[in-house]
């Protein structure tokens, strides 16, 4: 009887069914879409700030130093950013927290810098990355960060800087004002949990290799973690090589990637190394299967969640709603193929 009532209140609700409903009152209910509500929202510096996150079903935790990409809805578009999460593992009520910084030209960080409340619901992916402590904790730990690189490494220290013995931690700013998590990290360092080396770009310029040599006398013999802009991290990886010990540097990289939605475009699935041209308003199923793609499906309406694909990278749009997502290289961002169409070059794991 059950199930016959729940099959009347879908005919009567069509083409919205029920559960569509329930996302709306408990949009944390649903384990097959992860989201996550914003519980707080705390001013770092004049450019960043940090979201207290509760995640919804179907969240894994995460390890420290890892990454967590949010789905953000600005002006109709559904545009995705990774951002490192910032606070402790393992906190019992099972939230975490994310630190965004203000990025020049930046949708996303400047959205969640003026808009970001507490009760707004944002769309969340499983953490990621590789940017961890090894569980057998080095005898000797470097971290050099600038700007918001130092938002993994906050995580790392929160979780684990006291089973670290010796650590150095070599930070860049424009200025002190500008150090996120300055008052903690100073902290640290006067409770002599860490070494604390500010570098003040403003006045003192950019962090370079030969600097660390100075800085950190026994530079090498330290496992380093690394995170900040491109060229800090290029240089150090040459340092590093040219020592030959390229492999006790590890290193996240920012990823500046921006992908511009447009009507259609090319589908690769790259398992079978099938490739198509879709047209914008025919769904990535659809034109994969007239290809000759063999694909999962369901429904075929974006309810059953069967024919749910990761894109490694590209661009979709939602036929639905117009909402477009998109993920750059080792996202794999999932997407539903049946309610999705190319809104630019797309890699499918298929």
């Amino acid at each position: 009887m059950r199930n016959g009532a729940w099959r009347v209140v879908e005919l009567i609700t069509t083409p919205v069914v029920p559960t569509d409903y329930l996302d709306v009152i408990a949009p944390l209910r649903n384990p097959d879409v992860l989201r996550a509500r914003v519980e707080a929202v705390r001013r770092e510096t004049a450019n960043a700030v940090t979201l207290e996150l509760r995640p919804g079903r179907g969240w894994r935790p995460h390890e420290p130093g890892q990454y967590v990409r949010l789905g953000v809805d600005v002006d109709g578009i559904r545009l995705w950013r990774a951002y490192s999460v910032s606070s402790a593992a393992g906190h019992p009520s099972g939230r975490i927290c994310v630190t965004v910084n203000a990025v020049r030209d930046g949708v996303v960080s400047s959205y969640l810098m003026d808009h970001a409340r507490r009760g707004m619901i944002v769309n969340l992916d499983l953490p990621a990355g590789d940017f961890v402590v090894p569980r057998e904790r080095p005898a000797k730990s470097l971290f050099v960060t600038a700007g918001s690189g130092i938002t993994p490494v906050m995580g790392i220290l929160r979780s684990a800087g006291h089973e670290l013995s010796d650590v150095v931690v070599v930070h860049s700013a424009r200025t002190p004002q500008d150090v996120v998590f300055g008052a903690e990290l100073r902290e640290l360092a006067a409770r002599g949990t860490i070494r604390l080396v500010e570098r003040h770009t403003g006045a003192d310029g950019r962090i370079k290799p030969a600097d660390l040599d100075t800085l950190v006398p026994d530079l090498f013999e330290r496992e380093t973690w690394a995170c900040g802009p491109g060229e800090m991290l290029d240089a150090m990886a040459d340092h590093w090589a040219e020592a030959g010990i390229a492999e006790r540097l590890h290193v996240e990289r920012f990823r500046p990637t921006v992908l511009v939605a447009g009507e259609g475009g090319t589908v690769a699935f790259e398992r079978s190394g099938v490739t198509v041209e879709a047209p914008g308003g025919v769904s990535i199923l659809d034109a994969g299967e007239a290809a000759g793609q063999l694909m999962p499906s369901g429904c075929r309406m974006g309810i059953c969640y069967s024919c749910v694909l990761p894109m490694r990278e590209g661009i979709v749009r939602d036929l639905r709603d117009g909402t477009v997502t998109t993920a750059v290289e080792g996202d794999n961002v999932l997407v539903q193929t049946c309610v999705s169409a190319a809104a630019g070059p797309c890699r499918l794991d298929a």
